[in-house]
């Protein structure tokens, strides 16, 4: 029996799906792992080193909504290179790409290159994104699937944890930060390029349409406009913003180290909730809590440190908890012909958000301070909860029978977005 059969087998759901090794999935979830902790680093080194040498923060926020396009490119072009060179491959290659725009990074605080890089940043890191999922998503049995994403979610969400807090450890005018992003992600490579993980077949193109998503979950949508701006606007802005109010280089590290634990903290209390009742109403409250804790950064703005690590906590897990939920809630209502049309859709919508909302906070922060943000993200959160009451009145809710389970995810990963793969159909011509 030759390999192509033997996968052809495990992928045939009529004689069942035996799992993938754990060894070979963990393979995906560390090289995610270590890529996260130099990406996190340095998310926060950019504005902290501009902040140092003198720049005007403008130039930060150009950087995010660069970071932000380069996101919004990957997105569109991710399957076709999939489909060129397959899983593992592609992987590696995004990962090059990673290096590179840390090198350049690396070459000196040079704002219109640093653009560049991190233009080429955002495309690798959502193409890696979609890949390791996409490759999860084919190899994992259904029974453990929920389990596996959200293990690949939380070892991320870590890594990106302790690349913040690295910040404080590194000599800022230095190219510590870029060398040790270049050192993780070079090291994210070896699991992948080891792994005995079976590549899916080639992918089909996923087609983007948001007038069908909208006619399916007009509030699964709507959540990712809003968790594509709030999440950009928050985890982009907020370094730059405590770095042009002074706060130290430790503290930026503490503030942005301490604001995924809320990601943590709350998204599984209220995912259990959203699987017991409505999720439109779950929605409701954690878009709710993101506009008050938002009123509350306004309020203790430049105050304790202590007082808005607390704060931004509760802000920026709120905020990532409607990612999830908006993406369960759109799932609820979709049939299964069409979950690839469906995740492909909302995959968009929150990458368009994510690059039109910086950049309406860097004009904004030009003319009215880098405070600008904060109103901002208190305005979206605020405008996505009246649309969900709305929706509320408006529409029945999806059985709870009939809903699926939640699943906890981070809107500083692009949804697991379905590569359309082929029917067994079709699979069985490449033998």
């Amino acid at each position: 029996m030759t390999i192509l059969e033997r996968n052809q087998i495990r992928r045939d759901p009529a004689q069942g799906s035996p799992p993938a090794p754990a060894i070979a999935i963990a393979s995906v979830l560390l090289s995610m792992a270590l890529v996260a902790v130099g990406n996190g680093l340095m998310f926060a080194y950019i504005p902290v080193r501009l902040g140092a040498d003198g720049f005007d923060p403008t130039w930060a926020g150009l950087i995010v909504t660069g970071l932000s396009a380069g996101g919004l490119a990957g997105c569109i072009l991710t399957g076709p290179l999939v489909r060129r060179v397959g899983h593992a491959r592609a992987f590696m290659v995004l990962s090059a790409l990673i290096v590179l725009s840390n090198a350049a990074v690396g070459a000196g605080p040079h704002p219109l290159s640093w653009i560049a890089a991190r233009a080429l940043y955002g495309f690798a890191i959502c193409g890696l994104f979609i890949v390791a999922q996409s490759w999860l998503n084919d190899v994992v049995a259904n029974a453990i699937r929920g389990r596996v994403m959200a293990f690949f979610y939380v070892a991320y969400v870590a890594g990106l944890g302790v690349g913040y807090s690295t910040l404080a450890l590194i000599d800022i005018r230095a190219a510590d930060a870029p060398l040790i992003g270049i050192a993780f992600t070079a090291l994210s490579i070896l699991p992948v390029g080891l792994t005995r993980l079976a590549q899916p077949p080639p992918p089909q193109a996923a087609s983007v349409a948001l007038g069908r998503a909208w006619r399916i979950s007009p509030v699964g949508v709507a959540g990712m406009l809003a968790v594509g701006g709030l999440s950009m606007t928050i985890s982009g802005f907020a370094p730059i913003h405590a770095t042009a109010k002074g706060y130290s280089q430790a503290d930026v590290a503490l503030l942005l180290s301490a604001m995924p634990v809320g990601t943590l903290i709350l998204q599984i209390p209220l995912g259990w909730i959203s699987d017991r009742t409505d999720r439109r109403f779950v929605l409701v409250a954690a878009s709710a809590l993101a506009m008050v804790a938002g009123l509350f950064a306004l309020g203790f703005d430049c105050g304790a440190l202590a007082a808005l690590v607390v704060i931004y906590v509760v802000w920026d897990g709120a905020s990532e908890s409607i990612y999830s939920l908006a993406s369960a809630h759109a799932a609820d209502r979709a049939g299964k012909d069409d979950m690839v049309a469906l995740s492909s859709s909302l995959l968009f919508a929150w990458s368009l958000s994510g690059f039109i909302v910086p950049g309406i906070v860097t004009g904004l922060s030009a003319v009215y301070g880098t405070q600008a943000f904060i109103y901002v993200a208190i305005v979206i959160a605020t405008v996505f909860c009246l649309f969900v009451l709305w929706r509320v009145v408006a529409m029945s809710p999806v059985p709870t029978a009939e809903t699926g389970n939640f699943a906890p995810m981070t809107a500083q990963a692009p949804l697991p977005v379905d590569l359309a793969f082929p029917s067994e159909e079709q699979r069985r011509a490449y033998k």
